[in-house]
């Protein structure tokens, strides 16, 4: 199926304008979106938990009462995360045994969300425990690339990045502990930000088994992990930022070409396929001709080798949590306090970095959108360049900028061919600490410049 250019597609903001100036109603806007997926989804499978009629009654209900000052997103239909509790709707996270689980209340993410004025419309699909650079399970099937059916749309917030590329919904919210936000994004040609960590509540995002146990309360939020939105532009990923966050954010307002830019395109063990390398070339080579500061290496870059290391043992720790690796071995409280420590070091070297540099780019993974497997994509080689590569190693990519703890916008750059298929490219646009709607901004500009 060929999707119209996102640029035709009226964003989150834009649908949110109409309906204030009554040049739409909710009704209509949820209703036009409804209708969007019942045409589109039976291809791509994004939407696991549909909720139309509570969407639909949510919606005449505010066309009643109206918009207030602080509902930015009065009357937008978006989707979210399947993993995320919505009260009422089940929340399985792929596994058949655990369908059982209805959320009785809404995550803190997802209550944030409607008090800015968002309407629901479901949740969208993930792999099994949120694991594979896919999105398929045995309870909701398997979510398809908009721009290419046969190919995966990433995870493990996969459809959260094809709800929002095939023109189901302007907005979306997934999580990324290894790349879930961003390689979705790159894979399906869109835009997403993974945000400083712990910058957005994941409170109410808890494995079901844990969350419908009777004495469950509240979960930690967890290590490395976040949650971020997917849009089709930057106003709509900055507002999100803004009702989604903690604390406060602000933008420096520094254009670009007063930046100092960093392009990381090599890492050490993990290759990048020329699907994806040659549309980043070309980027950044843009982005000089335009006369942006960009340079190609610095003393500066931490020990990338090590920092992989690092980042592949501490996701392992958290995602099992505690649980004995499959060699046995189990990691003590001295092994991660020793973690910590070097995740401390680490995020020292990145703030060192970012003395001299505004911004870092790197790709957000080394391939394009991959072939659907029945295998995670961790569990078998990837394709690069024609040789055979661990599909683990392409990680570093995601663990480029979550180790640090830093934030990632990710903006779509153009496309490349991989493995016989034309494919979207995106890029990761990374800064420090809490520079988050820098990032944003930042990406603008680029999107700018190479779209001009």
């Amino acid at each position: 199926m060929a999707y119209p250019r996102l640029t035709n597609k009226p964003g989150a903001l834009e649908t949110a304008v109409a309906i204030r100036e009554g040049r739409l109603s909710v009704a209509e806007a949820v209703d036009a979106a409804i209708a969007r997926i019942e045409h589109l989804d039976a291809e791509i499978d994004a939407l696991a938990v549909p909720d139309f009629e509570r969407a639909a009654e949510t919606a005449k209900a505010m066309d009643a009462s109206g918009p207030s000052a602080d509902q930015p997103l009065f009357g937008v239909p978006m989707t979210v995360k399947e993993s995320f509790d919505v009260a009422g709707l089940q929340s399985c996270w792929g596994h058949k045994r655990l369908t059982s689980y209805v959320a009785t209340s809404d995550s803190e993410l997802v209550r944030r969300l409607k008090a800015a004025g968002a309407v629901i419309l479901g949740k969208t699909n993930v792999p099994v425990d949120l694991t594979d650079w896919q999105s398929f399970n045995p309870v909701y099937g398997r979510t398809n690339n908009p721009h290419n059916t046969d190919r995966s749309p990433g995870g493990s917030s996969g459809g959260s990045a094809a709800a929002v590329a095939s023109g189901m919904v302007p907005i979306e919210f997934g999580t990324d502990i290894g790349g879930s936000v961003r390689v979705p994004a790159h894979f399906c040609g869109v835009w997403a930000h993974k945000p400083t960590w712990g910058l957005i509540s994941k409170r109410g995002h808890v494995h079901p088994q844990m969350a419908r146990r009777k004495d469950f309360v509240a979960a930690y939020d967890g290590v490395l992990s976040v949650a971020g939105p997917f849009a089709r532009n930057a106003d709509d990923l900055g507002i999100m930022m803004q009702v989604a966050g903690q604390y406060p954010l602000a933008s420096s307002g520094k254009p670009l070409r007063d930046c100092r830019i960093l392009a990381i395109t090599e890492y050490p063990g993990a290759p990048v396929d020329a699907s994806v390398a040659e549309p980043t070339q070309a980027a950044i080579e843009a982005l000089i001709k335009a006369g942006v500061s960009v340079d190609r290496t610095s003393d500066l870059i931490p020990d990338l080798a090590k920092q992989q290391a690092d980042y592949m043992l501490m996701l392992n720790v958290a995602m099992a949590r505690g649980a004995p690796s499959p060699n046995g071995s189990q990691a003590s409280a001295t092994d991660w306090f020793d973690l910590l420590d070097a995740q401390a070091a680490n995020q020292a070297q990145w703030a060192a970095l970012f003395e001299t540099y505004d911004f870092v780019l790197a790709p957000p993974a080394p391939v394009s959108a991959i072939p659907h497997s029945d295998k995670r994509a961790f569990d078998q080689p990837m394709r690069i360049n024609g040789a055979d590569v661990p599909g683990a190693n392409g990680l570093a990519w995601s663990g480029i900028a979550t180790f640090p703890c830093l934030p990632s916008t990710v903006l779509p750059i153009g496309s490349g061919t991989y493995e016989g298929a034309e494919l979207p490219c995106g890029m990761q646009v990374m800064g420090p600490l809490m520079s988050d709607l820098d990032c944003i901004e930042a990406a603008r500009a680029i999107g700018n410049i190479l779209h001009s």
